[in-house]
């Protein structure tokens, strides 16, 4: 079965209300979504089409009043690897070479029952590899987006309109 290629999360206390939402939204812009096992509470796995267009088409829903009250982000995934530093630091090698030297990026990182390290230490791990000069951490062009859920990491190379976070 294929892995999930959009990440959404929400109140854990709400999952009821927050898939009701997700189904109103892919409804809303034509789309289906196929809801996959998640070991996670707050966070739901889809597998959609095209993950990236769908997030630019959710983002011009934002300003309609009800439309997102149970669901905080939308962060498409394009590749599901093993959650270890080495592995990660390989494929974000394979990822920043979608950005160009004269663009600003940054590094988005989100771990769920992952305890190896902390997040600052993790995150200079797996920068390190990343040989673009530009960090901007409010005004990014680009954002390599870690999401690591226990074993597995979903990685993703976005541009900031292909990120939803509410």
């Amino acid at each position: 079965m294929p892995d999930a290629n959009l990440l959404v999360t929400h109140d854990p206390s709400r999952a009821g209300s927050a898939k009701e939402e997700v189904e109103k939204l892919m409804k809303a812009v034509k789309q289906k979504a196929k809801f996959l096992k998640s070991e996670n509470e707050g966070v739901f796995k889809l597998r959609v089409g095209n993950a990236r267009n769908i997030v630019k088409k959710l983002a011009k829903l934002k300003s309609k009043k009800g439309m997102f009250e149970h669901t905080f982000h939308w962060v498409p995934i394009d590749k599901w690897i093993a959650a270890n530093v080495k592995a990660m630091q390989k494929e974000i090698k394979k990822l920043q070479k979608g950005i160009k030297k004269t663009e600003k990026w940054k590094m988005d990182l989100q771990k769920r029952h992952f305890g190896q390290m902390h997040s600052t230490e993790l995150i200079m791990n797996l920068t390190e590899v990343v040989d673009k000069p530009k960090v901007d951490l409010e005004n990014p062009q680009k954002i390599i987006e870690v999401q690591i859920i226990g074993k597995k990491a979903g990685l993703a190379l976005l541009k900031k309109d292909e990120i939803l976070k509410l």
